[in-house]
């Protein structure tokens, strides 16, 4: 990853950080979004000295102009790994259609406009790797989870056609799904009693910096199964 130049979406998060961490230890030059003043200062204090080594524009990537500003502001992109999403649950026939909105938002929207800009830079370098994150709940739905489970699913068939498009170039596109991980949001929302199964946010971002590297160029439209002990 020397000298790589990365985007990492969500990379204040508890999956982000340790993404953002695994691709500076390999020599990456990392871009990070962040969408406001406590993100930028929870990334701050999480990377420690590590954050001079960090571009953190501010930008909202629900919003178009925000995106596509970030991404031509980068002296090239060799990598976009797309982290940002957002959960909710609750029965289908009580979710209300804002919620609704928003979680395809979140997840959905964000994640097409970070690789419709993403492919034009790719394309014009000559070489791109993107990675996106599904979730089990995509492909094995639960209970009160159909918009979090769709907008999910959704992620994945983008991925998986953006791969097919790009099957003749030196530009891939592939997609992991974990489970739970472990992540303090998620501690605090369930307990830790079994923390010890879910995934340990290290864990899958080394197969995520793998399937950003040269050495996955033959892995295309991938659905990586990241489940833990869940």
């Amino acid at each position: 990853m020397k000298d790589r130049q990365v985007l990492i979406t969500g990379g204040s998060g508890g999956l982000g950080i340790a993404v953002t961490k695994l691709f500076l230890e390999r020599g990456a030059r990392v871009t990070v979004p962040v969408f406001n003043q406590e993100q930028l200062d929870r990334l701050m204090s999480a990377l420690g000295d590590q954050a001079r080594q960090v571009e953190m524009p501010l930008a909202d990537l629900r919003h178009e102009g925000d995106v596509r500003h970030v991404i031509e502001s980068m002296e090239e992109l060799h990598v976009a790994v797309h982290l940002v999403g957002g959960f909710a649950m609750g029965p289908t026939d009580e979710f209300e259609l804002e919620a609704f909105r928003t979680q395809i938002d979140l997840n959905l929207t964000t994640a097409f406009l970070v690789i419709k800009h993403a492919l034009r830079s790719m394309k014009a370098g000559g070489y791109g790797r993107i990675v996106t994150v599904g979730s089990r709940s995509a492909v094995e739905p639960t209970a009160q989870q159909a918009a979090y489970s769709a907008a999910k699913a959704g992620v994945i068939a983008m991925t998986r056609a953006v791969a097919e498009e790009t099957r003749e170039l030196d530009i891939t596109a592939n997609c992991v799904l974990p489970s739970i991980i472990d992540t303090p949001a998620n501690r605090e929302a369930m307990g830790d009693a079994k923390a010890h199964e879910w995934v340990a946010p290290e864990r899958l971002a080394e197969a995520i910096v793998y399937l950003g590297s040269e050495k996955a160029a033959d892995l295309r439209g991938t659905t990586l199964p990241v489940y833990g002990r869940v």
